[in-house]
Order: structure tokens, then sequence, then C-alpha cells
């Protein structure tokens, strides 16, 4: 017999997703009657209660849960509670899933040594804008080496973290679940725990699905300060969980305000920083409009602008808020270290 998996979704204000979210669930090929769908809603003031609602009527796998504290890692944890099922998958209302995603969840957690699974985060836009952002979060000079958002992801590996996941009940459980002191950053957070454990995270390019980016530069940019300020606060409860990719973006930010600070005095001296971002940046521009379409060059490197200066500005902040991370060289050193050796490290 299948396991019995539940399903927990965290929503707010998803009215534009959450319905074809939920068709593409339901079009799983995994046993109706061996799975469950735990919605858990931050009392959203849209449409998104009523369209879930329906969708409970029609289905009895589903279920409207209300999380007031209004934050995922809050969600997470109260469908955990709820859960039935030995296996949880965490899915996104921002996400469409193909036909066997739940079903390869299943099958790799079982049958690999991993205690977390999931698959690469395929970024799709619908229009202009979108469709260039999407680009843009799927490659090395958006993302560096966070290898679940790299659009070429072809096999298996070991990884410090995956988009969503796939866990036994019992290993959150073990772990304490999501600490809901983070807004943001809360699954790398848990990642980290787990891998602190022993445990070990498998991405796979078996498990697809669909990721559909924020709808506007504005958007983009709150979303990666966001990811940048909570940063810190990881950074602060782990320091050994530190990458490289982390620190290039507040450095390039810093570098900026130095740049303008020594731009009065030295023209010259306050231009380098600058002048070598606009050519990494139209570089990394201009290569991946060479590989996708020539159509987004004009708008990519406003767009890589836009994540690098949000996110490094964030961090920034979220220096001010948690203060400094106490990083040790040891903490430097593993950041560049492949995933396996800095687990045996730790």
């Amino acid at each position: 017999m299948k396991p019995f998996v539940s399903i927990i979704i965290p929503v707010y204000n998803e009215q534009n997703f959450i319905a074809r979210c939920l068709d593409s669930i339901l079009l799983n090929d995994h046993p109706k009657d061996r799975y469950e769908v735990l919605i858990v809603d931050g009392m959203s003031t849209d449409r998104s209660r009523n369209i879930i609602k329906e969708y409970c009527k029609r289905n009895h796998s589903m279920k409207l849960l209300d999380n007031p504290k209004r934050i995922q890692a809050a969600a997470l944890n109260l469908g955990l509670r709820k859960a039935k099922g030995d296996i949880i998958i965490r899915m996104d209302a921002h996400t469409l899933y193909a036909s066997d995603y739940i079903s390869q969840c299943v099958n790799l957690l079982t049958k690999t040594e991993a205690a977390n699974v999931g698959g690469p985060q395929q970024a799709v836009g619908n229009n202009y804008i979108t469709k260039a952002i999407a680009l843009a979060v799927s490659t090395p000079f958006g993302a560096g080496d966070a290898r679940f958002r790299h659009v070429n992801f072809n096999k298996e590996a070991w990884v410090e973290t995956v988009y969503l996941g796939a866990w036994f009940k019992k290993t959150l459980e073990e772990i304490g679940g999501f600490n809901e002191e983070w807004v943001i950053n809360e699954d790398f957070e848990l990642n980290y725990r787990l891998r602190q454990k022993g445990y070990r995270i498998l991405l796979s390019p078996k498990i697809r699905s669909q990721y559909f980016v924020r709808s506007s530069i504005g958007k983009l940019a709150r979303q990666y300060f966001r990811y940048g300020f909570w940063k810190v606060k990881t950074l602060n409860k782990h320091p050994s969980s530190l990458r490289w990719r982390q620190l290039v973006p507040p450095a390039f930010a810093l570098g900026l305000l130095l740049s303008l600070a020594i731009f009065p005095f030295s023209a010259t001296l306050g231009a380098i920083v600058p002048l070598v971002y606009l050519g990494s940046n139209f570089l990394a521009s201009f290569i991946t409009s060479r590989k996708n379409n020539w159509q987004y060059l004009p708008i990519l490197p406003i767009v890589y602008a836009v994540i690098h200066i949000s996110w490094g500005s964030g961090f920034l902040i979220g220096l001010i808020k948690f203060g400094v991370p106490r990083l040790s060289i040891g903490a430097f050193r593993t950041a560049f270290a492949p995933i396996d050796s800095r687990r045996k490290a730790e």
C-alpha cells in the first residue's frame, strides 16, 4: 500500500494562483485516498478563502486551516500538528506540479538515504517582465551556487537546501519543526538543522514543478530585500551555514556606498566598483539573452541589479537589526566547500 501523504500549503492572498495550484495537485497520480491537502491560510483578504472553500467542498481530501500568525513557519507547524500522514510534502501556491510530483517525492524519500528531497525550481513568467525575471533568477549570476535555482540542473546531487521539500513526519518532529522566529528563510534554517543532525538533502530533477515569479520589478525588490534581511538572522544563529553567494550582494552594496563617499574626492576610484559591476552585469545579460532570447537583453541588466542591490541592502539593514554575525575563519573556509565535505566537517 502506498504511504499516506500530508501536503501542507501556506497561503496568503493567492487568488490568482491557488486554483491552478490545487488543480495540478488533483491531477497527480498518487492514489486519491492516500493523501490529504492542508491549506493553511494566513487570513487572506482577497478571494483566496472562498476559492479554497469551494475546492474543499468538492474534494474531501482538502482542508482549510486558519493561520492567525500569518507567517509561513507557523503555517507549516500548524499543518504538521494536524497532519495524518507519515510523509509531509510542502507545496507553494505560486507553483504548478507535475502529475508525478507526489509519487516522485515518496519514491525518493523511501528509497534513498535522504531526509529531505526536492526538485529544481523551474521559474516561469507570463509576460515580458516576469519572463525576464524568471531567466535572471535561474542563472548563476542571479542565484550564485544555489543549485535548485539553476535552469540547466539535470542530475541528482546532495545539497544544502531544496525548493519546498518532502520529509518523514517523524524527522520534522525530531528536530522541532520549523522555527517561527523566522519570517523568511525558515526553509534554509530548518535544512541547516537537519544537516547538523547528520541528515542529507537530495535535489533531484525527477521532482518537477513550475514556480511563478513575482509579477513586477517592485515586488521582486521587496522579495529579495527580505531574503537578505533575514539571512543575517540565520547567520547569527548558525554562523557555519554561510555560503559564499550570501556575501557577494552585501559586499557589492557596501562597495556602492563607499564609491559614493569616495567619488567627490576621486572620480576614478569612486567609479571602479560601479564600472566593474556594470561590465559583469552586461556580460551576464548578454550571455543569458544569447542562450534564450535577445528581446530580454534591454531588461535583464535592470532585473539583475534589482536582485543584487535589494538582497545586499536588505543584508546591510539586517546587520543593524540583528547585529553582525560572529563568523569564524572556519565558516569562511567551508563557505566554498562542497556540501558533503561541509557535512563531515560539521
